[in-house]
């Protein structure tokens, strides 16, 4: 049986680099990869992108920023703990457990940093607005099967690796340049938008990496030693990187946690429903009975139960990890590793009873309803400027002076001015626009949707 090599995997090449750097004391470049998450304008923007509950006016409801934090800390206590095991058992040239853990929480940290504006429907509206738009039909023409299919299935996850490996600090080659370790944990869908012969299972139900960082992403799996999957021939389809099993348990564990307390802050769930279902992960019911009638308010015992369900899944999930290593390096696992654990049947009850009432909460669905009205306006406004830009220059023609002014509102202009070739290549176009609009804020996009359709002028 062929396995993925722990030392291989644990690369601590950057993307972009020809020599590695020069490993410092106490600071491993792991450390390293989230700090530069932390500190990128990316992932200061996730401070006003929705979690569950776009535009909520309530401080306790998680956004996209304090939900990828926990997401990291659940990521490195089970990175730590796994690592643990896995040193004990490997040879792995002085990397530790806090290494590892350090991989998985930046990886964590940085998963939703591609995400759209106004939560999944701002993917779900990319990607209605490119197959019914008009305008799209035209741009199809000139694209190769691969490349619409980036744009047919618009995912935050490929944005998010876009983001890490170019448009973050754009002048480096490899972006961000982050450790090839980190990149692979982070990716947990390791195959493009088409595949000829796509495989089963969890890993490939979506993809990670568009055409446009198709080269970038091979050299992070061959770094790494992702084993590719046998049978395909000129499609880019490898097995998940071991540790991002541990990040999509991490972003499992949070958001259906969390979440279900977020349900419970915004009236959605009693208290007496959260209490039954999270005390099935307490270990001592008797003795969290005692400590719950000790406790002053409905807010601290929610916390508390919130904290021991946590720590029980963290436990089960590596427990898992551990059981399931060899099926793991050998990319024979085809499902989350919250399925394999003793608690999953109470933990996917939490999932259905949030899918029925929790995400589909009526302000919430209104939203994201209205989403895709602002969504689809400011694709049309945009790629239409652009495609009249475009033509004007090949036609040594002035744009109208309306569309001069609407890509100036766009940062990635620079882009388009710096590289001559988005003017014969619409995927090109396409995937700058969707960078300005997939990088907005929840409250930019809806207030540039005003302004530009006249709804509210400038300091309204």
């Amino acid at each position: 049986m062929i396995k993925m090599n722990w030392v291989k995997l644990l690369s601590p090449h950057r993307l972009g680099k020809d020599e590695p750097d020069i490993v410092t004391p106490g600071r491993s470049p792991f450390l390293q990869d989230f700090d530069r998450i932390v500190f990128s304008p990316a992932f200061r923007r996730l401070q006003d992108k929705a979690q569950v509950f776009p535009l909520a006016d309530n401080d306790y409801v998680h956004t996209r920023l304090t939900h990828s934090m926990e997401v990291s800390c659940i990521g490195r206590s089970l990175g730590t703990a796994a690592g643990a095991r896995i040193c004990e058992r490997h040879d792995l040239n002085g990397i530790q457990p806090s290494d590892i853990g350090a991989i998985v929480a930046a990886a964590g940290l940085a998963h939703d940093i591609g995400n759209p504006p106004l939560g999944h429907s701002g993917e779900e509206a990319i990607r209605y607005w490119f197959k019914s738009s008009t305008l799209a039909t035209e741009m199809k023409k000139t694209m190769t099967q691969k490349e619409q299919a980036d744009i047919a299935g618009f995912d935050g996850n490929a944005q998010g690796f876009r983001v890490l490996a170019k448009l973050q600090m754009p002048d480096n080659p490899g972006g961000m340049q982050l450790t090839c370790a980190t990149l692979a944990a982070f990716t947990k869908y390791p195959v493009e938008s088409y595949v000829a012969n796509r495989p089963s299972g969890v890993s490939a139900k979506k993809f990670n990496f568009f055409q446009s960082e198709r080269e970038l992403f091979r050299q992070v799996a061959e770094t790494t030693g992702l084993l590719k999957y046998q049978g395909d021939t000129d499609d880019y389809c490898w097995c998940r990187h071991p540790l991002a099993w541990l990040v999509e348990a991490a972003d499992d564990i949070a958001y259906r946690i969390v979440d279900f307390e977020d349900a419970w802050v915004m009236g959605i769930i009693d208290y007496s429903e959260l209490k039954e279902l999270f005390m099935k992960f307490v270990e001592d019911p008797i003795v969290a009975e005692k400590k719950l009638k000790a406790m002053s308010s409905r807010e601290l015992k929610v916390q508390f139960l919130r904290a021991k369900a946590i720590g029980a899944l963290i436990s089960e999930v590596s427990d898992a990890f551990d059981q399931y290593e060899d099926e793991i390096l050998s990319g024979n696992l085809d499902c989350p590793l919250i399925e394999l654990i003793p608690n999953a049947a109470p933990l996917a009850q939490i999932y259905e009873r949030s899918f029925a009432d929790v995400y589909n909460f009526p302000r919430a669905v209104e939203i994201e309803v209205a989403g895709y009205e602002l969504t689809e306006g400011l694709l049309d406004v945009f790629v239409s400027c652009v495609n009249e830009v475009a033509d004007a220059i090949r036609e040594q023609r002035e744009p109208l002076h309306r569309n001069k002014k609407i890509i100036q509102l766009m940062p990635g202009s620079i882009m388009l001015q710096k590289d001559p070739t988005w003017l014969n290549n619409h995927y090109f176009r396409l995937l700058t626009v969707l960078d300005f609009i997939s990088g907005m804020t929840d409250s930019r996009a809806v207030a540039l949707f005003k302004k530009i359709k006249g709804i509210s002028l400038p300091g309204e």
